[in-house]
Parts: C-alpha cells; sequence; structure tokens
C-alpha cells in the first residue's frame, strides 16, 4: 500500500521514503523511490529526521496516521509514548497492554512507519530482538547509539 505522494532521504541507516496521505505520514519504507520534497506535512517530516539524525530534535511533530486494528493503535501509542534514548521490552510492553511478548514482537515488524513510532526502541530480555527496517540489527543499533542508548547494549 503505496501510494500517496512519496518525499526521500539519506539517512545513517539507508535510504528511505515517507509516504503522506490526507495530510498525514501513513508509511516509511527503506528505500529511494521518493522525489525530493521540501514542502507541506512531507517537508516537515525530511526536516525532522534530518534534525533527528543530526542529533538535534528528540521528539517528532507530525500527524502520523499508521494503518493497524485497534490494538495495533493502542501499541503504536505505547511506542510513541518510550522516551528518546530509553528502551523497553517486549515483556514490559506486553505487560502494558495484556498480551503475550510474541504479539508485541509481531506487532513492532508491521510498524508501518519506523523511526517516526520508535520500534528501535523494544528490546528482547537477554537481548536486542528484531528490526524489520533495512540493515536489520545493525540499523537498530545504529538508533539506539544515535540516541545515547548504546549503554544499554553493552
Amino acid at each position: 500500500m503505496n501510494d500517496g505522494a512519496r518525499a526521500r532521504l539519506e539517512s545513517p541507516v539507508g535510504p528511505i521514503t515517507l509516504i503522506e496521505r490526507n495530510g498525514a505520514i501513513v508509511e516509511l519504507e527503506w528505500d529511494n523511490s521518493g522525489d525530493i520534497v521540501q514542502t507541506g506535512v512531507l517537508g516537515d517530516a525530511v526536516t525532522q529526521l534530518q534534525e533527528y539524525f543530526a542529533g538535534s530534535r528528540q521528539v517528532f511533530d507530525l500527524p502520523l496516521e499508521p494503518r493497524g486494528s485497534a490494538f495495533q493503535q493502542k501499541f503504536y501509542a505505547a511506542l510513541s509514548a518510550i522516551p528518546y534514548g530509553e528502551t523497553r521490552t517486549y515483556g514490559d510492553l506486553a505487560a502494558e497492554l495484556g498480551v503475550s511478548a510474541q504479539a508485541i514482537g509481531q506487532a513492532c515488524g508491521a510498524n508501518p512507519i519506523a523511526i517516526l513510532i520508535p520500534c528501535h526502541r523494544v528490546l528482547g530480555a537477554t537481548g536486542l530482538g528484531g528490526f524489520s527496517g533495512a540493515g536489520g540489527v545493525e540499523a537498530k543499533i545504529e538508533l539506539l547509539k544515535l540516541e545515547g542508548a548504546a549503554s544499554l547494549l553493552i
């Protein structure tokens, strides 16, 4: 599901394309298939991501409308509440939302707006867990390092 206006940017974790529909970001793809856009919601999103990668932004202020069930919407809200530079475990979120850790892992993998909805901040009880973005766990590590959470990885 990738119709809608598209904007791309290069990032430390590879090329990213943002997709906007009806004034909200609905998806982030790990490729460079969008146009370079610097206006409107997409322009704001590109600017805010560039600021994030430069280390000058910790909170995104963008209209986001990720697709998903009622559970997934609660899950996205719980992810978005994890502060910059902090992490939670799959088990932490499972207990908070009353589901299994496996359900949390599956929901992380299905997150359509990674980084902006920070699934990279969710770790396994004894390891990093997975990451659905391009570059896999290495990209997750880079995002955590960027946020100063690298000490959690040692």
